[in-house]
């Protein structure tokens, strides 16, 4: 149960609309709910603002329409990542306004009105091949309330396309660097700008990349301030974390 849901109800009890038996069943799923084969925490956007995330790799179609359906009938908002087209089919079956990114993976079911939305997030690939991976970024951020601006192929081999964008990386609150290859990207961003820097390492690359890893570690010995690091290919870490520190610039 979404916050807004569960100030709703509260209300309602208060007013008189409804009564204390149909409240205690409404709450009964609080804090999670036990579907044998998953335990989904109702209780998540209560304690950090979002609801549960659905990591659909290693589940069925029948599993990601099970979990996919409770949360959306609880009133939160559906991310659903590393998701394919049959458990997207499965859940706009069900739920019509349900959107499919199939270059991130994502499955998404939400409502945010336009002036809900925050400015600040850049995402920033080195590569073509690495739009995925940002695409990812993207969807996880924008979920969480954010109007995100990209750049897309920009990277370390042709730097005057980077450095034709000055204006728009510095304007940035945050930036999220998707890279492959030797994550270069990340160190030549974080010594232009003042801002928060998340690196997000791909599996792009040959051989010696060592799916990732080659990026990840050069990412992890960055000489630039700033700059922090997720997983290799995770998206929707840099999304998420991204999402965490723009919301912290809005003034109340």
């Amino acid at each position: 149960m979404s916050p807004k849901k569960l100030r709703s109800l509260l209300e309602n009890v208060r007013d008189g609309e409804t009564g204390v038996s149909d409240a205690l069943k409404a709450l009964r799923n609080l804090p999670f709910e036990d579907l044998g084969f998953s335990r989904i925490d109702h209780h998540r956007s209560l304690r950090q603002g979002f609801p549960e995330v659905v990591f659909c790799q290693g589940k069925t179609v029948s599993q990601v329409l099970e979990i996919g359906t409770r949360i959306i009938e609880a009133g939160h908002p559906l991310l659903a990542t590393r998701a394919n087209k049959e458990m997207y089919s499965a859940l706009v079956g069900v739920f019509p306004e349900v959107k499919f990114n199939e270059k991130a993976s994502i499955i998404t079911f939400y409502e945010l009105e336009e002036s809900q939305l925050r400015n600040g997030i850049l995402v920033v690939s080195a590569g073509t091949s690495d739009i995925p991976v940002a695409e990812e970024a993207i969807e996880t951020a924008q979920i969480m309330g954010n109007r995100v601006e990209h750049l897309y192929d920009v990277g370390v081999a042709g730097l005057h396309r980077l450095l034709s964008y000055r204006d728009q990386i510095e304007a940035a609150k945050v930036l999220v660097i998707v890279a492959g290859m030797e994550g270069a990207l990340a160190s030549v961003v974080g010594g232009l700008v003042d801002k928060p820097v998340i690196a997000v390492p791909t599996s792009v690359g040959y051989g010696a990349s060592f799916d990732g890893l080659a990026a990840l570690l050069a990412m992890l010995n960055s000489c630039a301030a700033g700059v922090s690091v997720v997983n290799i290919d995770n998206g929707f870490g840099g999304g998420y974390a991204a999402a965490l520190i723009n919301q912290l610039s809005v003034v109340e």
